[in-house]
């Protein structure tokens, strides 16, 4: 079984950590939720746990082995046959159409180009992409530019799906539709870590990791409903017992709002396996 482990993160930007102590583990069959307000770490933290940034201090094991001692070539071969990401910028080839940029990882890893051409089809099909699958994706809408970065990730099966804000631009129709799909690609092995401000994608998530100034506020414990301990913070006991597991309503005031910086449109990693190479 898959088993993605984040211990003791911290990444320094600009004289501050901006991740600092970040411990978090997936298995596949999972999913964890990253919640925090703006500039809280989250984007970052998908960044350390994709090997696509090395961490001023701490590591991340992928199946007990450090990303650190794979090398540059080891992670781009790990992300082009292991991980798939969505960021915010979604990292879509402009010239390209909806299809081909699905199909665009499988050509990467010499795929057979009849796999990805029904995989391309099959994605772009469940996210109510089949009518635009032959645009160029400059020609999308913005959520459809989102759908269709998710499409691409998820038609790889990774092992481990890293997504940032997977919702953000998307109606009430196609967010069900992303956000089942995402639950989908768990109860069939992947390890999913999520940032999102989205209540119906906290919904999903078996933890929950609450970031506040780049620290863990709290992780949802064993029994309790992730949505409900977002702000790690607990309302007092009706019963006056004081007990540890007291739980709090989501808060969506507090929650990251869009694609912030410089990392969210960048340009994707012709090795990586289902998004771009860059941070969103």
């Amino acid at each position: 079984m898959t088993s993605l482990v984040a211990d003791g993160l911290v990444a320094l930007r600009g004289g501050r950590n901006v991740v600092d102590g970040v411990s978090l583990e997936v298995e596949g069959g999972q999913v964890v939720g990253l919640v925090g307000p703006s500039g809280s770490g989250k984007s970052t933290t998908l960044l350390l746990l994709a090997g696509l940034e090395p961490p001023d201090a701490g590591v991340v094991r992928l199946d007990g082995e450090d990303l650190a001692d794979l090398g540059p070539a080891g992670r781009q071969a790990l992300r082009r046959d292991r991980v798939a990401l969505v960021f915010q910028g979604y990292g879509l080839l402009s010239l390209l159409t909806a299809r081909e940029n699905v199909e665009l990882p499988f050509r990467v890893a010499r795929r057979d180009p009849g796999a990805a051409a029904a995989a391309a089809t099959r994605w772009l099909g469940l996210l109510g992409l089949a009518d635009r699958a032959d645009q160029r994706t400059d020609q999308l809408s913005g959520g459809e530019r989102q759908r269709v970065a998710l499409a691409r990730a998820l038609a790889v099966e990774p092992a481990v799906l890293l997504v940032d804000e997977p919702t953000a631009e998307l109606d009430e129709e196609n967010r069900d539709r992303a956000v089942g799909l995402l639950r989908d690609a768990a109860d069939r092995g992947a390890a999913v870590v999520v940032a999102t401000h989205d209540p119906e994608v906290v919904d999903l998530c078996d933890r929950v990791v609450r970031l506040v100034d780049g620290r863990p506020a709290r992780v949802a414990l064993e029994g309790e409903h992730p949505a409900e301990v977002q702000d790690g913070r607990a309302p007092p006991d009706p019963e006056g017992s004081g007990a540890q597991g007291e739980r709090a309503s989501p808060d969506p005031e507090g929650a990251e709002a869009g694609a912030q910086g410089a990392r969210g449109r960048a340009s994707p990693d012709p090795e990586g396996s289902g998004a771009p190479d860059s941070g969103g």
